[in-house]
C-alpha cells in the first residue's frame, strides 16, 4: 500500500429473488453507486452524495468502510488511513440491494489499493460479501452482473452461476414514496409453507431461466411465487396493490427484493410498454426504465504499485 494511492469501483443495483427464486436469483440493473477510495496517512474521511447522503457521518460504521477493513483484515493489512467518496444512485431501503452494492464496492476498492489479486479472489470475494450481507443473492448479481443464481454449500461457502438475459428482455422499475427494512419484510415470512407450494415455486423458478434467456413468452407465469409475496403484502399493501394490477394487464411484475419496489419485465417490439406501466402505477410511485447490466461491479480506475 501506498499513501495517495486511489480506486475506482461502480457497482450495479440489484433485484433479488424475481418472483419465485427466493434467496437465490439475482439480477443486475443499470443504475450504479461510484465508490472512489484512497489511502491517505492517517485518519478517515467520507464524503457521499445522492442516496444515503447522511451515512457520511457514519465513519468506522460506514458499509463500504466496514467492507474494506473486512478485505484488508482477510490481507492481513489495514492501512493508515483512508479517504472515501460515494456518488450514489442506488436508493437504500427499496429492495435494490443498496447494501450489497456498499459491501462490493468496499471489497474490490480494498483489494485494488492492496495490490492482492491473488490473495483475495473472486470466489473470497463472494464468500465475504455473502458472510457480511447474509444471503449471497444480491452480492452474486452485483459481482457477476447479468442473471445470477447462487447458493452456499457446506465446503466450498457461496457460490454463483451467471447467466445472460435475452437481448430483448428490459426492467422497469417503480420506486415508491417511502422504503421499507428488510428486517421487516423478512419478519412476516412463515417458518414452513405447505409441501405443495414449494414444489409449485420451485416450477415457477426453472421456468424463470427459460424465460429470461430463451422463452420471454414465459414470463408471466414464471414470474409467480408462492413463497414470500403474499406474506409480504401486509406490511406493503401498496407494493401487492400495483403488482396485482400490472399482473391483471399482462405486465410480468415482482416485489424487487424485500422491496417496497416493484420490478417489471418488457420485451422489446410486443406487449405493454414503460409508459403502460406509468400509468397504472399513478404519481405515487417513480417510474424508470432500465438496461440489464451485464458486467457486473467493474474498477474504472485502479491503483498503480508506481504511481
Amino acid at each position: 500500500m501506498r499513501d495517495g494511492a486511489g480506486v475506482t469501483v461502480r457497482v450495479p443495483a440489484t433485484s433479488a429473488n424475481l418472483g419465485p427464486g427466493f434467496d437465490s436469483f439475482g439480477l443486475a440493473l443499470g443504475l450504479y453507486d461510484v465508490v472512489t477510495a484512497r489511502i491517505r496517512p492517517e485518519g478517515l474521511a467520507i464524503e457521499v452524495s445522492g442516496a444515503g447522503a447522511g451515512t457520511a457521518s457514519a465513519g468506522e460504521q460506514h458499509l463500504v468502510v466496514r467492507a474494506m477493513r473486512t478485505a484488508f483484515a482477510h490481507l492481513g493489512a489495514q492501512p493508515p488511513g483512508l479517504a472515501l467518496a460515494c456518488v450514489n444512485e442506488i436508493p437504500q431501503g427499496f429492495g435494490l440491494g443498496s447494501s450489497a452494492g456498499a459491501i462490493v464496492a468496499g471489497l474490490l476498492a480494498a483489494r485494488a489499493l492492496a495490490f492482492a489479486d491473488g490473495s483475495l479472489t473472486d470466489e473470497d470475494v463472494l464468500r465475504l460479501a455473502t458472510r457480511m450481507e447474509g444471503h449471497p443473492d444480491n452480492v452474486a448479481a452485483c459481482l457477476a452482473g447479468g442473471l445470477t443464481i447462487a447458493w452456499d454449500t457446506a465446503a466450498q461457502g457461496a457460490r454463483v452461476a451467471r447467466l445472460t438475459p435475452l437481448p430483448g428482455i428490459g426492467a422497469v422499475l417503480c420506486v415508491p414514496g417511502t422504503p421499507v427494512l428488510t428486517s421487516t419484510a423478512r419478519a412476516v415470512l412463515p417458518a414452513e409453507v405447505p409441501h405443495a407450494a414449494a414444489a409449485a415455486n420451485s416450477a415457477r423458478a426453472a421456468l424463470l431461466v427459460a424465460a429470461l434467456t430463451a422463452r420471454p413468452d414465459l414470463l408471466m407465469d414464471a414470474t409467480e411465487d408462492f413463497l414470500h409475496q403474499r406474506s409480504r403484502a401486509p406490511a406493503m399493501p401498496a407494493t401487492a396493490t400495483l403488482i396485482d394490477a400490472l399482473r391483471a394487464a399482462g405486465i410480468p411484475a415482482v416485489v424487487s427484493g424485500a422491496g417496497p419496489s416493484v420490478l417489471a419485465f418488457v420485451q422489446d417490439g410486443t406487449g405493454p410498454k414503460a409508459g403502460d406501466i406509468t400509468a397504472i402505477a399513478g404519481p405515487d410511485w417513480q417510474v424508470q426504465s432500465l438496461a440489464i447490466d451485464t458486467a457486473g461491479a467493474t474498477v474504472l480506475q485502479a491503483a498503480c504499485p508506481g504511481s
